[in-house]
């Protein structure tokens, strides 16, 4: 009979920004550390949080696990028993191990050993699901990991010694078919005191800190399952779901901002905020409150980053879209007198303001290029020196490629002073107390200045984008005149970060990127992706052309780099752009195996924009019966070329040097397909030359498909005929190439074959 399983983790107030992630490693956990206990669940895992809880509910788990038969195989046969038959040592030793007699051993063919060996098979009764459970959930604690742990004098029962977790692990609700399951969390010996315990597991979970319709706020609350527990929390004002937190608090916004004569400024509060401040409550309630009229004069972003990002507040709009003096804030309980909390949030998002006014009034005493001296005390890494350093190099990087890559020799100053501009408000008191605000502070001080959009512009927007989808910002209208200058000041520092840091040294590794070179590398290729729509220009800019120029400040490093390891800072460089490209093409939803097949070969002479091109128009014809053929026989042809024929430039020296290769074939089907690669070839080469019409160029493509398949079946490629043999591997060299121009369609069939 399978039944409920309820656990409850409560601790002190877990990091909102930790929760959406967590919640879900739990619940993964969980079902992880279930199926390798050998105990089915018959539903997926619900999993809720708040930020004093974890939760997670299997509605159905089994009784008891599944009964498991392990086979323990011994010496081989041949080595087990001699010449007459009789048992060696070998299967003695063996047998009298396992507690068997040498008759009782079975002979057992194990492919993967490729003999025949002695085996034993053992029969394991599946234990009750209630001894497994504490083992399950100590599992699911270890596993789960942290940005930051704390130690907090815990260990459990199970060897390994502390149990540093994210928070302090307060109450434990572990409940099996309604009955509590024992599970203990210890306390180091020298911790433990009258108030310092062990935590152990029970049916008991816990209210709202401060709120109660009767008795103590944050009470014992006794529960029997999963609806019961829902509803006693219901009862002790603690919202389960995040999404009904989510809803309540959009639903009460919307109500309040109307009072106000208004609307939550929702473009610039973005959908981070109102998912994020569920989390940082378990019974919202929505109070207003004003700031001085006085404060309006600041910029907007000033004004929205500091109640946003450092008070959670949501800012207000007027209908014509005009910030007003008013914000509303969520609290964690329903005050008696919101008027008091109002009066006390006012006070401090005032005191902020005021400082924020400070630093303006400060910043502005001065033009923003007067910032750029002090960059020289600002450190970008101790390899590369300051941020005024990379600042030059990046507007000089900017102004090379709007004049030569992007076409604008017209904007290239302009660019180049962009550049020079861009981390100068590092130096600011602004971005010294608002850190969220560099470059856009830096782009509103360059406009104050009188320069033109095409350059402040440039500056606000340079950090971005962070996304890799093809919504997000900055779209074409935000940047306006500075589409071309953005561009390229954007892919300058990008690319001049990621080069410098590999070439000192500092590469990402696992999760740890400490300056975001991922991030980096993921930002300046959705550009190159999206450049006609982002900047207006159908440049089919390659991975190289922009890596080889932001290299040159970097000669020195670079030389020494490779004097330590030859093969370490180009390999580890271009392996990392190529799963950068590959990840940004995928998160736009492409087939993996298609996202492989454009980006085979030398990925640095590869444009992203012609990769997104070829991958709209393969997904429209991948799964066409002449692609599929096409693909399975190129993957054929891949292989006998890969035995059988020289690199590349080899073949195409022997091509070329050779008789014409018309006059050597001789079978029809060798013949046809000649006759085929003459007539098909224009309309690829066309479509590769030009960057776009793609989609016939792979249809034509695909009609190699019958021809190849004639071919194979007609033709033996190996004779022993030497110049017949060197002429169809010609042949099949010359259709690889051609089809490489477009795709390794061989990658579509990889996982089938």
């Amino acid at each position: 009979m399978d039944r409920e399983l309820l656990i409850e983790i409560g601790t002190e107030e877990l990091p909102a920004g930790w929760l959406p992630s967590l919640t879900t490693a739990f619940g993964a956990a969980l079902e992880a550390s279930l199926k390798a206990s050998r105990l089915s669940a018959d539903s997926p895992v619900e999993t809720f949080s708040t930020p004093r809880r974890l939760t997670a509910r299997f509605a159905r788990v089994s009784e008891r696990q599944t009964d498991l038969e392990e086979v323990i195989t011994g010496p081989p046969v041949s080595a087990a028993f001699d010449t007459s038959g009789a048992p060696t040592p070998a299967a003695e030793g063996f047998a009298r191990k396992q507690g068997v007699e040498v008759s009782a051993l079975e002979r057992l063919e194990v492919p993967e050993k490729k003999g025949v060996y002695l085996a034993v098979r053992r029969q394991h009764r599946g234990k009750a699901a209630v001894d497994v459970l504490p083992d399950v959930l100590t599992a699911t604690l270890r596993s789960l990991a942290f940005p930051r742990q704390m130690r907090w004098d815990a260990m459990l029962d199970d060897g390994k010694g502390e149990l540093p977790f994210g928070r302090p692990i307060r109450w434990i609700v572990f409940l099996y078919g309604g009955r509590v399951v024992p599970f203990a969390i210890l306390r180091t010996p020298n911790a433990m005191g009258g108030l310092v315990q062990e935590v152990r597991s029970g049916a008991v979970t816990y209210g709202h800190r401060f709120l109660a319709t009767s008795g103590r706020a944050g009470r014992a609350v006794k529960v029997k399952g999963f609806d019961d527990y829902r509803k006693r929390l219901a009862e002790n004002f603690v919202v389960l779901e995040h999404s009904e937190r989510h809803s309540r608090i959009a639903r009460e916004l919307d109500v309040e901002s109307r009072r106000r004569g208004g609307r939550v400024a929702t473009a610039l509060v973005g959908q981070s905020l109102l998912q994020e401040v569920p989390d940082l409550v378990e019974f919202p309630f929505v109070v207003p409150g004003h700031f001085p009229e006085e404060f309006l004069s600041l910029p907007d972003e000033v004004l929205t980053t500091t109640m946003i990002h450092h008070q959670h507040f949501f800012p207000i709009l007027s209908d014509q879209g005009k910030l007003l003096p008013v914000f509303l804030a969520v609290l964690n309980t329903e005050p008696e007198k919101p008027e008091v909390v109002s009066r006390n949030l006012e006070r401090v998002l005032t005191a902020r303001l005021r400082d924020a006014r400070f630093f303006w009034d400060a910043d502005r005493q001065q033009p923003l290029e007067g910032f750029i001296e002090r960059l020289d005390t600002v450190l970008f890494h101790k390899k590369l020196g300051s941020y005024r350093a990379k600042a030059e190099r990046v507007s000089r990087l900017a102004e090379w490629l709007c004049r030569e890559v992007l076409g604008r020799p017209d904007l290239a100053a302009h660019a180049a002073e962009a550049g020079r501009l861009c981390k100068a408000d590092l130096a600011t008191d602004m971005v010294r107390e608002l850190t969220e605000l560099q470059g856009t502070i830096g782009g509103i001080y360059a406009r104050e200045d009188g320069r033109p959009e095409a350059v402040w512009k440039a500056v606000y927007h340079h950090y971005l984008p962070h996304g890799v989808e093809a919504d997000a910002p900055p779209t074409r209208a935000q940047l306006g005149q500075a589409a071309i200058t953005w561009a390229a000041v954007s892919m300058a520092d990008k690319v001049d970060s990621l080069v410098g840091m590999f070439a000192a040294g500092e590469r990402p590794t696992g999760s740890r990127d400490p300056y975001g070179l991922r991030r980096s590398a993921q930002g300046m290729i959705r550009t190159l992706v999206d450049l006609p729509a982002l900047a207006g220009v159908d440049a089919r800019v390659t991975l190289a052309q922009l890596v080889v120029k932001a290299q040159e400040p970097f000669a020195d490093l670079i030389s020494d780099s490779l004097e330590e390891d030859p093969q370490g800072y180009g390999t580890a460089l271009w392996l990392f752009v190529t799963e950068r490209l590959r990840y940004v093409l995928e998160q736009r939803g492409h087939d993996i195996r298609n996202v492989r097949a454009v980006t085979h070969g030398e990925i640095r002479d590869l444009s992203p924009l012609v990769a997104r091109r070829k991958l709209e128009v393969l997904a429209q014809v991948a799964d066409t019966d002449n692609f599929r053929q096409l693909a399975a026989l190129f993957k054929r042809v891949r292989n006998i070329l890969g035995k059988n024929v020289p690199a590349a430039p080899a073949m195409a020296s022997i091509d070329e040097q050779g008789p014409p290769l018309d006059t050597l074939l001789k079978e029809p089907a060798e013949q046809a397909l000649w006759q085929e690669l003459q007539q098909r070839r224009p309309v690829i080469d066309a479509a590769v030359a030009a960057g776009n019409s793609f989609k016939q160029a792979f249809e034509e493509a695909a009609k190699f498909g019958p021809s190849v398949a004639t071919f194979f079946d007609d033709v033996m490629v190996m004779t022993d005929d030497a110049g017949l043999r060197e002429a169809r591997l010609r042949l099949m060299w010359t259709l690889e190439q051609l089809i490489l121009q477009l795709a390794d369609v061989s990658e579509i069939v990889a996982q089938e074959s």
